[in-house]
């Protein structure tokens, strides 16, 4: 049982640390690996719940894999947007004026 607890609160930790390394980032690929690292440690946890369900209860490992689940579609939107961050063009549209330029 320490095991199982101890695999838990590990996966849970670098699921919170890699999103709030991954935040601190830049964007564009260094910001999704950490990201990416957080989905991965996510679905560990959620699979630490449900190995656990027999010593939590039914209510809580349901309350705590819907949560996980969550954090799961989260990571999933916000992932593949970071991807395409650094292939936006956001810059402003050069003007064309009617007068000639100087």
């Amino acid at each position: 049982m320490r095991a199982l607890a101890d695999q838990l609160y590990r996966a849970l930790g670098s699921v919170s640390a890699n999103i709030a390394e991954g935040y601190s980032r830049g964007g564009g690929r260094d910001r999704t690996r950490f990201y990416e690292y957080a989905l991965g440690s996510a679905r560990e946890s959620r699979d630490w719940y449900f190995k656990a369900r027999h010593l939590l209860g039914e209510a809580v490992t349901e309350h705590r894999m819907n949560l996980q689940t969550e954090v799961i579609r989260l990571l999933l939107t916000m992932i593949p947007d970071q991807r395409t961050h650094n292939l936006r063009d956001d810059t402003v549209a050069y003007a064309v004026a009617d007068s000639p330029v100087p």
